[in-house]
């Protein structure tokens, strides 16, 4: 067969797949969820998707008599928990002093954090390689039962040449936290090749330079990857004063049965909450309590991974949460508040699926999107890296998040006839006034007061408080 019949040949397998993946997802309706095999032209299109689903719960609620309906099951059926049960603790951290031993850094172990929770499930350990390319290229996993979930972002652990010599033959080996301790065994291991040009223009779109994580973490990565079933020792801790906040998917699982929840709608952020990130809170539980929802829980789920250096760190946006709290500007009989472990990729499109995805794993039905999310600036020029649209709209056709209802922001904004925050009417555009992160962290920097009811006032020192210690620091090392 010549090269050219051979290209062509790989090429119609790889689009006959896809097309195969599709359209079980645009036929598969047992799930009660939505699939939409034509792309919405516009953001009105993905206001419409929301409205029919809606419309769809509404009507599932109205089925069910209005009594309280059950959370939605894990992706692949059952929540997973790789931890080592209590009574094989002592036997397997005694093997796994005579395996091999891998050191690994703090972004491989806040994903080891996720694998053994049960974020990914029904992922049971860093991926083999099978997994791997699914994920590489189709965005989603084929279970072996036939059905298929989603997984958007490549969970690997890559090794150096030096680090497969050290396993050699062996079939487990011993992951070492960076504080020296063993924290758990990868055990029935496969090691494949690690293309990280690859990997970084399919997960990103771009291998532009300076994108934070592959910075962070893939540029002095090695050239091997290695992947196999996790048996994690004991439940990882970061004693930071925060480990209470994060809660794994069961136990906010169970923390929404005991609060008799029959919808949880999920809400994910980098960045401290201000007015108008409560208004959005609060208008998504008027609309589902009008859906006919007795008890709609927000679950409010600051990213907790890896971020790049510009971003306000956790402790302090967990202060600033907690002030939202005590102020009353979010009701907390209404609202969980919990950290979600995952290191930020910030790549769009594709990772904002792998953070809904997650959120499923936790109880949630409906997942809250806004504007670019999981986006970035452009590292090297003056534009957003990816179309601020395009992380809504592949939300709504995203296969295996069929399930999950997307609910899209309403754009919020400065009333300054009000002095509040408030949804943007276009009627009257001079009477609003949009206040970008940017220029929210400008104005903590600069010791500059927003306008009153931007933030509440405790939420807004805490923001003040820390620029001024980051400057403070600043001065010291000069």
């Amino acid at each position: 067969m010549s090269s050219v019949a051979e290209l062509f040949l790989s090429i119609f397998c790889g689009f006959a797949i896809c097309c195969l993946l599709l359209g079980i997802a645009s036929s598969s309706s047992s799930s009660g969820g939505r699939f939409l095999p034509m792309k919405p032209s516009s953001s009105s299109a993905a206001a419409a998707v929301t409205g029919a689903q809606e419309e769809e719960s509404a009507a599932a609620v109205q089925q069910n008599g209005g009594g309280r309906q059950g959370l939605i099951a894990p992706d692949g059926g059952a929540l997973l928990d790789l931890h080592v049960a209590a009574k094989d603790k002592d036997a397997k951290t005694a093997e796994a002093s005579t395996l091999p031993q891998i050191h690994i850094s703090k972004v491989d172990m806040e994903w080891v954090h996720v694998l053994a929770d049960g974020w990914a499930s029904p992922l049971r350990g860093f991926m083999r390689q099978h997994e791997y390319l699914q994920t590489l290229h189709f965005n989603c996993l084929r279970l072996n039962d036939g059905s298929f979930v989603n997984m958007s972002i490549p969970i690997v652990l890559s090794i150096t040449d030096e680090q497969k010599e050290v396993i050699g033959a062996a079939s487990a080996v011993t992951l070492v936290a960076p504080t020296g301790t063993p924290l758990a065994i990868l055990r029935n291991i496969e090691i494949y090749a690690h293309n990280r040009e690859e990997r970084i223009a399919r997960t990103w779109g771009t291998t532009a330079p300076e994108l934070p994580y592959v910075q962070e973490a893939l540029a002095n990565s090695g050239t091997w990857l290695v992947g196999g079933d996790l048996e994690v020792l004991e439940r990882i801790k970061y004693n930071d004063g925060l480990d209470n906040y994060r809660l794994s998917p069961a136990e906010l699982r169970a923390e929404f049965e005991r609060r008799e929840a029959d919808a949880v709608f999920a809400f994910q952020l980098r960045n401290p909450v201000h007015n108008g990130h409560a208004l959005l809170m609060t208008d998504t539980r008027r609309r589902l309590l009008e859906m006919g929802y007795k008890n709609p829980i927000l679950l409010l789920h600051p990213l907790g991974g890896f971020t790049k250096p510009d971003d306000v760190p956790l402790e302090w946006r967990m202060k600033q949460h907690e002030k939202v709290l005590e102020e009353g500007v979010l009701d907390p009989q209404t609202t969980v508040v919990a950290i979600f472990p995952s290191p930020m990729h910030y790549a769009g499109p594709t990772e904002v699926q792998w953070h809904a995805k997650a959120r499923i794993n936790a109880g949630a039905n409906f997942y809250i999107v806004g504007r670019d999310p999981a986006g970035m600036g452009h590292p090297t020029e003056k534009r957003d890296l990816y179309d601020p649209e395009h992380g809504k709209l592949v939300l709504s056709m995203a296969p295996g998040l069929e399930r999950l209802n997307i609910l899209p922001f309403r754009v919020a904004a400065y009333d300054k006839t009000k002095s509040s925050m408030a949804f943007f009417e276009p009627s009257r555009a001079q009477d609003f006034m949009f206040i970008s992160g940017t220029k929210m962290r400008n104005f903590a920097k600069e010791g500059v007061k927003p306008p009153d009811g931007f933030m509440c006032p405790g939420g807004w020192q805490v923001l003040v408080d820390y620029y001024r210690q980051l400057q403070e620091n600043e001065l010291q090392t000069v």
